[in-house]
C-alpha cells in the first residue's frame, strides 16, 4: 500500500457516559503513516488541555491518535470522522476512498452549540441546557462543517447547508440555500445555489442554480456518480440525473435523468419529419449541450451549443 493511501491524526473524542463515541475532532490531520518513533501515550499539550469532561452534555473528551488504510472501509466512529476530516482538508477529492458502511460508524447526534449530546440524554439535561443557554440545533448522524473545518478561500452564508466532509474548493461560494453533502463538492471557482448530493463533484466555474437538484446515489440515482463539468450552467429550480459535460446549460426548470426521452434538434429529420430521440443517459457527459423544453410541443431537446459556458463573477470569487 503506498503511503498516500493512509492517513492519520491527533484528536479530540467526544464520549458519552453509556461509552458511546459522539464524534471526533481532527486539528491538523496528514496524509501517510503514522511516523517511527511518534509516542501516542504523550499527546500534543494544547489538546491534552483540552481533554476536560463536560458535564452539562455528560460527555468525557479524550485524546485519539488514529491511522487509516484509505483503501479499507471504516473501521469505528474515530475512523469515519478522520475520512471526513481528510475530504473536507482537501487531503482526498470525493469518491477517492472507501466509505463502505459509514453510516454505522456514524451514531445519531444532538447537536448543540456547545458540542455533542448523546440522544437519549437531551431529556434529562434540557432543564440545565436551557439554563446555560445550550440549544439542540440538529438529530443527525453528520455535524456541520464548519464546526470542524474552516475550508480557506470558501464562503458559506448558512453552515448548517453544508455537511462535515463536503470538498469545497477555492473561490467557491455557497449561498444561504445551497447544500453540499458529505463526500461531494466542488473543484474549483462554483456557484452553489442548488443542491450538491453525496458523491458529486462539480468543476471549475460552474452555476448551480437557486432550488437545483442533483441526483446522487442516497436519493435514487442507482451506482452512477453524477459530475457536472466546468463552466456549466445548472438554471433555477432545474436537475438532473445525468452527468453533464464542460460548457452544457440545463434551462430553469427542466428536469433530465437517464430515462427521460431527448429530441436530438440539431440532427436532420426522419422521412416523417420527425427528429431523433435518445434516453438522457445517452448524452451523459457530453460537452456543449443546451438541455430545453420546446414550449409548444412539452419535448425535451438537446442542442449543440458552441464556445464556453457560463462566466463567473470574478470579484465574487475571488
Amino acid at each position: 500500500m503506498s503511503e498516500e493511501r493512509w492517513i492519520w491524526g491527533v484528536g479530540l473524542a467526544s464520549v458519552a457516559e453509556e461509552g458511546t463515541v459522539l464524534d471526533t475532532w481532527f486539528a491538523s490531520p496528514e496524509a501517510g503513516r503514522i511516523p517511527l518513533g511518534y509516542d501516542a501515550s504523550r499527546p500534543p499539550e494544547d489538546l491534552e488541555q483540552l481533554a476536560v469532561a463536560d458535564a452539562r452534555r455528560a460527555v468525557a473528551v479524550e485524546v485519539v491518535t488514529v491511522e487509516v488504510n484509505l483503501d479499507a472501509p471504516p473501521a469505528s466512529t474515530s475512523d469515519a470522522y478522520l475520512r471526513l476530516h481528510a475530504l473536507s482538508h482537501r487531503l482526498c477529492v470525493p469518491n477517492s476512498i472507501n466509505l463502505d458502511g459509514i453510516f454505522g460508524h456514524l451514531p445519531n447526534v444532538a447537536w448543540t452549540n456547545a458540542g455533542p449530546i448523546h440522544p437519549d440524554d437531551i431529556t434529562r439535561l434540557r432543564p440545565f441546557l436551557q439554563r446555560d443557554g445550550i440549544q439542540v440545533q440538529g438529530l443527525d448522524k453528520f455535524p456541520r462543517l464548519l464546526d470542524y473545518v474552516t475550508p480557506p478561500g470558501v464562503r458559506i452564508a448558512d453552515a448548517s447547508r453544508v455537511r462535515l466532509g463536503a470538498y469545497l474548493s477555492p473561490g467557491t461560494t455557497v449561498m444561504h440555500e445551497g447544500f453540499v453533502n458529505f463526500n461531494a463538492g466542488t473543484l474549483g471557482s462554483s456557484m452553489v445555489e442548488g443542491r450538491i448530493s453525496q458523491g458529486v463533484v462539480v468543476g471549475d466555474g460552474s452555476d448551480i442554480g437557486g432550488g437545483a437538484s442533483i441526483m446522487g446515489t442516497l436519493s435514487g440515482g442507482g451506482a452512477h456518480k453524477v459530475s457536472i463539468g466546468a463552466r456549466t450552467l445548472l438554471g433555477a429550480n432545474a436537475g438532473v440525473g445525468i452527468s453533464l459535460g464542460d460548457d452544457c446549460v440545463v434551462e430553469a426548470g427542466l428536469y433530465v435523468t437517464a430515462g427521460s426521452k431527448i429530441v436530438l434538434a440539431d440532427e436532420s429529420s426522419h422521412a416523417d419529419g420527425s427528429r431523433p430521440v435518445v434516453k438522457g443517459a445517452e448524452l451523459s457527459g457530453r460537452d456543449g449541450i443546451l438541455f430545453r423544453r420546446n414550449s409548444l410541443t412539452g419535448a425535451i431537446e438537446a442542442v449543440r451549443r458552441a464556445g464556453v459556458g457560463v462566466t463567473l463573477n470574478e470579484a465574487l470569487h475571488a
